[in-house]
């Protein structure tokens, strides 16, 4: 006779100390393991490793206001000519200078078009030229413009371009200088300021708040954004299955199977795809009251960066719902690297795509993690214009929720046609 009350489970056979010698029980995991591990390496330091290097093409604005008359013997002022030489001179193709007026300048600041910009001053060749008189009252100052709203990366290259080519041209001047004024009797401190006669000053050209982790809240934003995106539908995806009786549900020693539901492959996409719509609500908005009402990042247009968070997030869910759909047990791995591996180092909030290796560029037109980072930017720092990248998101938010929504449903269509139901779990005999 049976006891009822005696645990029922089966006999325990096998020894970990004599599974663990079979070979076969090792290759695949370690394979998989090693070569995720090898990708990942090569794909997030590969982007980082060297950026000078890699740098190629940073818009910088080259402001030149000088008003004066040229110098005897010149045909052009000394801002003219410095503007063409720095132009001249694009530094093997690092920089890319964008002439400009003061104004045009500012613009393309605050519309995120350049990381900086380098400004002559009207007085410019008037100042350098009253440095041999006696009507010499200040030092001629070029002014080196910063971006923090592009990233303390990018904004920092483009400083140190800009102040590097500000002292080659100090040098450069100084050197006419020096010769022009041989046989003159000067002082040895005047002498000493003919020689390196220009000043370099910087300063903000378009501040952000000091609650904006130096210009990385917006990369930071957009993490969550696609993190929450990608784990929730997940966990959506799981719990739909456990629901449905297509997966077991274990916590610690506890396991429980559910009847199983009898339910197409597109009806449970269809379900999952309604369950994200509801719950991207939620997260959206816990994730604005914990950053800005809790942590106090610097935000502005609410309204509009909630709208856009959330669909920014749903169409990373929906994403992710739809690949695993299409690939099933591996479509969480497929997600990842489309979602987060490959859009971590291609965002060009970090490192600016202008610094990194032409793979991650390629990858940087289409990634999502590049358009959500360039629409939260916009709304964050540069009063959500569209310019700065707010209406490319927007399109590509558009286009990655319609491509989502037909491969998912062109995959789970197919399957149901040719019959390739879900197994239904059952219990070892």
């Amino acid at each position: 006779m049976d006891d009822d009350s005696a645990p029922r489970h089966p006999t325990a056979k096998a020894r970990a100390s004599a599974l663990v010698r079979r070979p076969k029980l090792w290759l695949v995991p370690t394979i998989l393991t090693g070569m995720l591990a090898l990708l990942l390496s090569l794909l997030y330091m590969g982007g980082i490793v060297n950026p000078n290097r890699d740098l190629r093409n940073l818009p910088i604005g080259l402001v030149n206001s000088d008003r004066g008359n040229p110098l005897p013997g010149q045909t052009q002022n000394l801002g003219t000519q410095v503007a063409q030489a720095a132009l001249a001179d694009t530094s093997g193709g690092k920089v890319d200078w964008h002439p400009l007026t003061r104004g045009q300048a500012q613009d393309a600041l605050e519309s995120g078009k350049v990381y900086g910009a380098l400004v002559i001053p009207p007085d410019f060749t008037d100042t350098i030229a009253a440095l041999t008189t006696s009507k010499a009252t200040q030092r001629p100052t070029l002014t080196v413009l910063t971006n923090p709203g592009m990233g303390s990366l990018g904004s920092s290259l483009a400083a140190r371009i800009s102040t590097t080519a500000a002292e080659q041209t100090s040098q450069t001047i100084g050197k006419k200088l020096t010769a022009a004024n041989a046989d003159r009797q000067v002082t040895p401190t005047a002498r000493l300021l003919l020689a390196d006669p220009i000043a370099v000053t910087t300063h903000v050209g378009h501040p952000i708040g000091d609650h904006s982790g130096l210009g990385l809240s917006a990369f930071y934003y957009t993490l969550l954004l696609v993190l929450t995106g990608f784990l929730g539908a997940n966990l959506t995806s799981m719990g739909v299955d456990t629901a449905l009786g297509y997966a077991d549900s274990e916590i610690g020693p506890w396991h429980a199977r559910r009847p199983t539901v009898p339910i197409s492959r597109t009806q449970t996409l269809l379900l999952k795809m309604a369950m994200t719509v509801g719950i991207t609500l939620l997260t959206t908005t816990l994730i604005m009251l914990a950053t800005v009402g809790i942590l106090g990042m610097d935000a502005s247009h609410l309204p509009l960066l909630w709208v856009f968070s959330y669909c920014a997030t749903l169409a990373v869910g929906m994403g992710v719902q739809a690949i695993n759909a299409a690939f099933g047990g591996i479509g969480q791995l497929v997600s990842m690297f489309v979602f987060i591996v490959l859009g971590l180092p291609s965002s060009g909030a970090t490192i600016p795509l202008e610094a990194v290796p032409g793979f991650y560029r390629f990858l940087g037109i289409f990634e999502p993690m590049r358009q959500l980072s360039g629409g939260v930017r916009s709304i964050l720092f540069f009063d959500a214009r569209a310019d700065a990248g707010l209406l490319r998101a927007w399109i590509m938010i558009g286009i990655g929720a319609a491509l989502s929504l037909a491969f998912g449903f062109a995959m789970t269509r197919y399957y149901d046609r040719k019959g390739l139901h879900r197994m239904t779990p059952q219990p070892s005999e």
